[in-house]
Parts: C-alpha cells; sequence; structure tokens
C-alpha cells in the first residue's frame, strides 16, 4: 500500500510535540513563542472577580518564575493579575541554560508577553517587580516605553554588578529547587550581564514611573551602591528607598522579620499606586 507524500507546509512541531527541558510538551503548558520561534513557559495568577490592575513579573539569573508564587498570591489578594515567564535559557524555557545571545532579548520577550496580555485587559494599568537581574529587565522595558507603565517594584537589582559574586543564602530551598540552574556562570552570559549594567546606567535618567526600591545592605550579588544610583539618576518624582540593614540578596526568602517586613511594603505601595492608576483609567 502507498502511502500519502509528506506534506511539506506542515509545522514541524506536528511531527514531533515541541517539549520543555525537563521533557514535558509545551501544548499542555501555558507558553508564548518569542521572535526567535522559542517556546517560553508561562504562569499567570489570577484573581476571583474582574482584576484593577495587571503586574508582570521579571526572575533572576538561573531561577524561574515559579519562585515568585507567595509574592503573587499576595497581589491577587489586592485585585491583581500577575503574570510572567521563565526567560529564556531558563526554567521551564527553551534555550541553552544560562546563554543568552543578547540580553535585550529578555527585555523584547517581557515587551511581547505585556502586549499580549494588555490585548486581552485593555485599559488596565501595568506594573513591573523584578528582581536582581529581572531588575535590570524591568528598568529597561521601562525605559523603552516611557509613559506606558504605571509603576515598578524593584527588588535588589541588578544596576551595579557587586566583585564579590558569591552570596550566601540564608534559606535552603534555593538549592534544593530543581527548575535552578547550579551550572557555573558562563562566560558569554557574565558579559552579557555586564553588557546590561552599562545599558541600565544609560537608562536610568529616562525613568520617570513612580517605583518601589528594596536593597539590602549585605547583597554580595548586586551591590547595594546601585540602589544610590538609580535614585540619584532617575527623573521619577515618586521612587522609595528601603535598604535592610544586614540583609543579603534574596529579600522576598530572607529571614521572616525581612521577607515578613517586604511584603507589607510592597503591599502598601502597590495598593497605593493602583488606587492612584486605577482612578485615571477608562471604566
Amino acid at each position: 500500500m502507498q502511502t500519502a507524500p509528506e506534506d511539506p507546509f506542515r509545522m514541524p512541531e506536528e511531527r514531533s510535540p515541541r517539549l520543555t527541558p525537563q521533557n514535558v510538551p509545551y501544548r499542555d503548558l501555558p507558553h508564548l513563542v518569542n521572535a526567535d520561534g522559542q517556546h517560553l513557559f508561562c504562569r499567570y495568577w489570577k484573581p476571583s472577580g474582574a482584576p484593577r490592575a495587571l503586574v508582570f513579573v521579571s526572575h533572576g539569573a538561573g531561577e524561574h518564575c515559579g519562585r515568585y508564587e507567595e509574592l503573587a498570591q499576595m497581589l491577587v489578594g489586592l485585585g491583581l493579575l500577575v503574570f510572567a515567564h521563565d526567560h529564556v535559557g531558563h526554567g521551564q524555557s527553551e534555550g541553552e541554560r544560562m546563554v543568552v545571545s543578547d540580553f535585550h532579548v529578555f527585555v523584547r520577550d517581557a515587551l511581547q508577553h505585556v502586549d499580549a496580555v494588555q490585548k486581552d485587559h485593555p485599559g488596565l494599568p501595568v506594573f513591573l517587580l523584578g528582581h536582581s537581574m529581572g531588575g535590570a529587565i524591568c528598568i529597561l522595558t521601562a525605559a523603552e516605553r516611557p509613559g506606558h507603565f504605571s509603576g515598578m517594584v524593584l527588588i535588589s537589582p541588578l544596576v551595579v554588578a557587586s566583585p564579590d559574586s558569591a552570596t550566601l543564602f540564608k534559606v535552603d530551598i534555593y538549592n534544593s529547587d530543581p527548575l535552578v540552574c547550579r551550572a557555573g556562570l558562563k562566560v558569554c552570559f557574565g558579559i552579557q550581564l555586564l553588557n546590561a549594567v552599562s545599558r541600565v546606567e544609560r537608562a536610568l535618567p529616562k525613568l520617570t514611573l513612580p517605583f518601589l526600591l528594596l536593597q539590602g545592605s549585605a547583597d554580595r550579588l548586586c551591590d547595594s551602591r546601585g540602589a544610590y544610583l538609580l535614585m540619584e539618576s532617575a527623573k521619577s518624582q515618586d521612587k522609595t528607598l528601603k535598604i535592610y540593614e544586614g540583609a543579603y540578596h534574596i529579600l522576598h526568602k530572607e529571614l521572616p522579620e525581612v521577607t515578613s517586613s517586604v511584603f507589607r511594603e510592597i503591599n502598601t505601595w502597590v495598593s497605593q499606586r493602583t488606587a492612584v492608576a486605577g482612578a485615571g483609567c477608562p471604566p
């Protein structure tokens, strides 16, 4: 029996499904396909009613967006729709682990995801929340679209890289998380992070949006000098800095007294800014 010739116009993924690095088919997971054709795993945390605002969460180097579950749930409790994806080369997204052709790919993908969610929720204010490398991504994302975002929360953002990159983690969850990349920092990725630092420094004067900046004084990955540089250089009228004395890099997963304070600060700040932003939006 003769078989029909193969259709040359068939998409490759119809022949064999695209799989995450953990061998799960993307068709079974929320995902987006970026401009390079790479599949990025997405997460969405939705409030029970209609959302009052949108929050895009940008994770740090080597980790993944699932580590922001507690923060996302707190924001959902304020009536916000929270969304995130694993950056290229991270978590359940495609790409060689902790490798990116250009740091701007992270920014481009963030804007693509923001646009997709805004299309489904037109008129809602959008906020950014980023930690570490994710903070640098948020700063560059905001600078690329002045006036587009209603506010930004930065936790230990990458503005000035610390010469001592061996941070001390006070919690074990980071070490037991299978989606966290423990491979050493590749030279090419290190170059992109330095590239990001120089871009961030140039972008700071373009920032005009309200922002909350949380920083540990003993952070050994993202130097606390970066927090002061950001406060000094940004043109934003509404900017708040809180320094946690003796605290390290991952403030949202720190000792209980630090973490509870971080959650309270973010809760209060976002509540106030969403009320203001929402008042200016069409019903």
